[in-house]
């Protein structure tokens, strides 16, 4: 893994120094260096319409420059020792995003780094239609990765196709979404309804200049005949 990673990381900064190259000087606002970071603490985590663990703290991180974002992204619950630490590396336009996610999902002291059959790698690519329209597609796909492979060791490609349609309703950020598994693979055997989703989103304002973004989604999973009502607080 620890060389994938590094492959990642030298694709990310040779993609910006032959983008800055290509600028001839010239300022763009666009084009500025920028680090994110914040976590979700969340009821339960639920993963395309699977559930992963009970309360948990999600942290991330990122670094973006030029249209390229390199970054972060972890989940630690509070009874299970379940510990993910995902990092990706993704190119975004006015419409379209692709990019490479490695996922490690394992109980607390597995190895992140000897272990290299415990990492899934996933390309994603999605797109948007317009600020008008907001509707945005994504797919994305497994290539490498022992958990993603049948008996006989052939990879499955499991892919996971989703659509998301964000809307205001009375001062609520609200957003309906579907997501399905296509075909065989990790998730399923067969075409499988992943999950229904409605999320709504509320900024909880303590003064003029600082507010606490809340949200809750509601989750059903037509292929795990389930549901899940999720509560999460953004810091």
């Amino acid at each position: 893994m620890k060389y994938c990673l590094k492959t990642v990381l030298t694709i990310f900064f040779l993609s910006i120094a032959v983008h800055v190259y290509g600028q001839d000087g010239d300022d763009d606002d666009d084009s500025n260096l920028t680090v994110e970071a914040g976590a979700d603490l969340v009821s339960s985590y639920v993963w395309r319409g699977m559930y992963q663990a009970g309360t948990s703290l999600q942290p991330s991180l990122s670094l973006s420059a030029y249209g390229f974002t390199l970054g972060s992204w972890a989940s630690s619950d509070f009874g299970n020792f379940l510990k993910e630490v995902d990092f990706y590396i993704a190119y975004e336009t006015k419409r379209f995003t692709v990019g490479i996610m490695d996922y490690w999902c394992r109980s607390e002291g597995d190895s992140f780094f000897k272990d290299r059959q415990s990492h899934l790698f996933e390309a994603n690519l999605g797109y948007t239609f317009s600020e008008r329209i907001p509707l945005s597609l994504e797919i994305n796909t497994m290539f490498a990765g022992e958990d993603d492979r049948n008996d006989d060791g052939k990879q499955l490609y499991s892919t996971y196709i989703a659509a998301r349609y964000p809307f205001p309703l009375k001062n609520v950020d609200c957003e309906i979404g579907i997501g399905i598994t296509p075909m065989n693979g990790m998730y399923y055997n067969k075409f499988h309804v992943a999950n229904i989703t409605v999320k709504a989103s509320k900024n909880l304002h303590f003064s003029s200049v600082y507010a606490l973004p809340l949200f809750v989604e509601l989750s059903l999973s037509p292929a795990q005949d389930s549901a899940f009502l999720v509560f999460g607080v953004s810091f």
